[in-house]
């Protein structure tokens, strides 16, 4: 089984390369509302794992912040192994452009939703492709809810990961967000950049199915 959870604001729609070249079921955990601006990432985590029935087996895959957020519900589902695609292991992964956010508290003062006038410097940022693949990034900025939003980049920024568990990392080289670092990397894809769930699938699908079937020997 392959759990799939999205990046921040982005739903089903950034599996639809990916999911059908996967050798086994999938399911999409969807993102919850929070209940407040002051939940807890843990308590937020332990809400999503309740759609995963305890001693499940299989992958937990994570892109950007979902992938922090695999890595929280694995603590109550050990029985399956996460994997990120262009996210963090850790907090201290964090790339140096985020931490000067964090430090000066922009985040505060630059709502998410202005990203939505912003289209084009995103899809540099995000490393997204013309044609199709922006069409998509436009509508998932169309379709970003400010309330989540705002709650998720404050638990990225402030997330405390220790002790997280093991997990397996597939970044792009070319990724913005989370750029590659002194930390070894399990899975680098050349040319890949944020949004590379999409523009990549083919590569990341046959990684996930070489990981899953590794797991089933």
């Amino acid at each position: 089984m392959f759990y799939l959870i999205p990046g921040l604001g982005a739903d089903e729609r950034v599996f639809r390369q990916l999911a059908p070249q996967l050798h086994g079921e999938t399911e999409l955990l969807p993102w919850l509302p929070p209940e407040s601006e002051e939940e807890t990432l843990p308590h937020y985590a332990a809400r999503m794992a309740e759609a995963i029935p305890e001693g499940a087996t299989g992958l937990l895959v994570g892109v950007s912040f979902g992938g922090v957020v695999a890595l929280e519900i694995n603590r109550l589902r050990p029985g399956l192994r996460t994997v990120l695609i262009s996210s963090i292991p850790d907090a201290s992964c964090l790339p140096p452009l985020l931490k000067l956010v964090r430090t000066t508290r922009l985040y505060k003062l630059f709502p998410p939703q202005g990203l939505k006038l912003f289209p084009r410097a995103g899809q540099w940022y995000f490393g997204v492709k013309g044609g199709a693949e922006y069409r998509l990034f436009k509508r998932i900025l169309r379709d970003m809810e400010p309330r989540y939003t705002r709650w998720a980049i404050a638990r990225l920024l402030h997330w405390d990961s220790t002790p997280v568990g093991r997990s397996i990392q597939i970044l792009g080289t070319q990724d913005r967000v989370f750029p590659p670092g002194p930390t070894p990397v399990d899975y680098l894809i050349p040319g890949g950049g944020h949004f590379m769930v999409v523009s990549h699938a083919p590569e990341i699908a046959r990684i996930l199915n070489e990981v899953a079937a590794e797991g089933e020997e």
